[in-house]
Order: C-alpha cells, then sequence, then structure tokens
C-alpha cells in the first residue's frame, strides 16, 4: 500500500468510524497529538474519533488534498458535519503522518482551535 492509499483508508475509516480498521492501519504504537497537545496512544486516538464520530451528524472530510512524504504523506482537508446545535462544522486541518512498515506511527493534527469551538462543546 502507498502512503497515499494508506492516507484514504485512514481518513476513510475514521468518517465511517471504523475503529477497527484504524488499528489495523496504525503502529500499536502510534503517536498522535493535535496542535501540539499531550500524545495520544491508539486507543485513546481512536476513543477521541468515535467521540467526534458520535457527535457530529453527517461526519466527514472534503476537499482533501494529500502528498506523499519519504517518510509518510500530509494531507489538508475540511471536516464537516452537523453539530448536535444543528449549526455546520466546518473545519480546515492538516495532518502530518509518518509511516514506518505500512503503518502510521505518528500523526501530528493542526486545526484552527477558534474554528472547533463547536465541536469541542459538543464533546463535552
Amino acid at each position: 500500500m502507498t502512503h497515499l492509499e494508506l492516507a484514504e483508508a485512514l481518513f476513510d475509516a475514521f468518517a465511517d468510524g471504523d475503529a477497527d480498521t484504524v488499528r489495523s492501519l496504525c503502529a500499536a504504537d502510534v503517536t498522535a497529538r493535535q496542535n501540539k497537545s499531550p500524545p495520544m496512544d491508539l486507543d485513546t486516538l481512536i476513543e477521541f474519533a468515535l467521540a467526534i464520530h458520535n457527535a457530529v451528524a453527517d461526519f466527514r472530510y472534503s476537499d482533501a488534498i494529500c502528498t506523499p512524504t519519504a517518510s509518510g504523506f500530509v494531507e489538508e482537508h475540511r471536516v464537516r458535519g452537523t453539530l448536535p446545535d444543528g449549526t455546520d462544522l466546518d473545519l480546515a486541518a492538516c495532518v502530518v503522518a509518518d509511516v514506518r512498515d505500512g503503518k502510521v506511527i505518528d500523526l501530528r493534527e493542526y486545526v484552527d482551535g477558534s474554528a472547533a469551538a463547536g465541536l469541542l462543546k459538543a464533546m463535552t
């Protein structure tokens, strides 16, 4: 699987709320961070992703631009859906990933914190 195929499969799994596929695409010792927050392990990453998926109706990614790198990939995309209060979620994100032995070993996601305020409220 190329880095681009891995990225597509990973974000499809996140969009579908498919924890088993996320687990199969990530190394057991993957580290994930959002906006340089404390690192999440694989179980915490999956729990966080499922919480977002469950809080946002019609959760999806759009406008993806994915670029392979020597060590993984960089993907820019929009996170979209409908928040519980009926407002639209439209959040720009950039994800930098490192891949080792065909699995994601490190994910660093950067989002606009102010644009994510509605999402964070919906998750609490």
